[in-house]
């Protein structure tokens, strides 16, 4: 044989066994891919953290999405971190989506930040969003490799809430690429106002017969910085027991019916057979008062406003309930680390993809919230202290005693120790994420407040 032919060959085989280790290779990968869960994640857009009837609600008639509670884990203390504009749900789902705290990301930065359907995307996952267009992180939605959008106003008046996310995303499951596990990012506009059921929904509720928040109040006590925003106008003051009726039968009637159509949903899994490999996450961006506490929006950091239902439901997760505390911006990490999927660096979500295994009841040892610069909280364990730097005022609550938080024990002096060691808390908390509001303003605001006229 000549030497030209000879490394002829040689050459030949090298290249050959070069080819056979990346088919090999990527058949690796496509079979590591093929046994990796589908992602199915459906947001609320408003909806309390007692707003199913699995949840803790006795009036809510919630069945599909109770079956989801009854078989997956839920989280007891999930957190939206807060907000620095009134429309909570913009930097809730932008923070929701990137991992990172609103202190942490300029708007201009987001289409080339990492994100939820980016990581999922670069692994192999065909990506489907569909959801509401206003106050949500537009420039995330481009991470996916299907991104729609519902007109929200139209959609929460048409009688039908969330059929037609559902109608496409039924439609998507009998198309979807089948060689490849999908992430679908449902973020619905309801229970968000305005809130218009068809009569079969709000037939199924007899408004005299549904019970006030136990924190319902008239009027708010005290000035908390924010009491005229645009969710505070939907109810004239003071809030009437009549008043606040009607608006939860619309919210009940309006959650029933997103439960109706989202069991539309979890049957269409079934059919399919994609139940039995289909991680299905529930949440809200966060939460409502709608008359508790005398408030009427999401504009606070009351647990009824910033707290948001958590369930994570699917093969590998044993029913049960968690008090860890948790942020929604942990969500992503915590699906990257449940699929094998690379957490990115920099982002300020953890993983609590351990609470989810069964190997740890713990996650954060505490929680700070801020609103704007009108309020600032922070929780340890079972105690919260609200701070409002204008009006140099304090709330104290044990949630363990009082989850409604209803008993302020900020003033008593047996708690004095206690509540200086959480105001030292919050302000190590603000200075590890940035945040430079302080505490007391030197300029101090009278807590008097008069209701607008109505």
């Amino acid at each position: 044989m000549s030497r030209l032919c000879f490394w002829q060959m040689l050459v030949c085989c090298v290249l050959a066994c070069g080819y056979n280790a990346q088919a090999k290779a990527q058949e690796a990968n496509s079979a590591a891919l093929s046994q990796r869960p589908n992602i199915l994640f459906l947001l609320a857009d408003d909806l309390r953290p007692d707003g199913l009837h699995a949840l803790g609600n006795p009036d809510l008639i919630t069945p599909n999405l109770d079956r989801l509670v009854e078989r997956g884990l839920v989280f007891r203390n999930a957190y939206c971190f807060g907000s620095n504009v009134g429309a909570v749900c913009l930097p809730s789902r932008t923070m929701l989506l990137s991992g990172k705290v609103y202190f942490h990301y300029r708007t201009d930065q987001l289409a080339g930040m990492a994100s939820l359907p980016r990581s999922f995307r670069e692994a192999g996952y065909y990506t489907y969003h569909h959801g509401k267009r206003g106050n949500t992180p537009l420039a995330i939605h481009k991470h996916f490799d299907e991104s729609y959008y519902v007109k929200d106003d139209q959609e929460r008046r048409c009688g039908e809430p969330s059929k037609e996310i559902v109608d496409q995303a039924i439609e998507f499951l009998h198309r979807r690429p089948k060689d490849r596990p999908f992430l679908m990012y449902l973020a619905f506009a309801n229970p968000h106002d305005p809130r218009v059921a068809n009569p079969q929904y709000m037939n199924q509720y007899d408004r005299e017969k549904i019970r006030l928040p136990k924190n319902y109040m008239p009027v708010h006590p005290f000035n908390n910085g924010e009491m005229t925003v645009r969710d505070e106008r939907l109810a004239a003051w003071p809030r009437t027991e009549e008043e606040i009726r009607k608006h939860l039968h619309d919210y009940y009637a309006v959650i029933t019916a997103m439960d109706y159509h989202i069991g539309r949903l979890l049957a269409a899994l079934d059919e399919q057979g994609l139940s039995k490999n289909t991680l299905i996450v529930f949440s809200s961006d966060h939460g409502l008062a709608v008359g508790s506490h005398g408030l009427m929006g999401k504009q606070s950091l009351y647990e009824h406003s910033m707290k948001s239902p958590l369930v994570f439901c699917g093969p590998g997760i044993a029913a049960g309930e968690s008090d860890a505390l948790v942020y929604l911006h942990d969500i992503y990490p915590t699906l990257c680390d449940w699929v094998g999927i690379p957490i990115p660096e920099g982002i300020d979500g953890r993983s609590a993809a351990g609470v989810l295994r069964g190997e740890r009841r713990t996650h954060r040892n505490e929680i700070l919230l801020c609103y704007k610069n009108v309020q600032r909280a922070v929780r340890q364990g079972s105690w919260k202290l609200i701070q409002y730097p204008q009006i140099h005022r304090t709330q104290l609550f044990d949630l363990s005693r009082d989850p409604n938080e209803l008993q302020d024990l900020a003033g008593d002096p047996q708690y004095a120790e206690r509540k200086a060691e959480l105001l030292a808390l919050m302000e190590r908390l603000q200075r590890e994420v940035g945040d430079q509001q302080p505490l007391f303003e030197k300029e101090r605001l009278p807590e008097e407040w008069t209701p607008p006229a109505n």
